[in-house]
């Protein structure tokens, strides 16, 4: 039941990245309105430490790609901890 839950965190937080990174590329969108904002709150921090680590590459931010692959990482590796401990 807890890994059905730290999966469902995990893939909540892949949904909120996406839907910033998809809505950057479309010039209609104001992320400084609400309820964008608080998703580009979110997203802020969660970004912040792969940002700190990965610079951008010219004009490209590779630093989600390299989010959802360590992100994607974590959450296998919790999800059979957890199962296998039997939560």
């Amino acid at each position: 039941m807890i890994s059905y839950i730290v999966s469902l965190a995990f893939r909540l937080i892949y949904l909120v990245i996406l839907t910033v990174v998809l809505l950057s590329w479309i010039p209609i969108f104001d992320v400084r309105k609400e309820p964008l904002a608080s998703l580009v709150k979110i997203y802020n921090v969660i970004m912040a430490p792969f940002r700190a680590v990965i610079p951008p590459i010219g004009m490209i931010d590779i630093s989600p790609l390299i989010a959802f692959i360590v992100l994607q990482i974590i959450e296998q590796l919790l999800v059979r901890i957890l199962s296998s401990l039997g939560l």
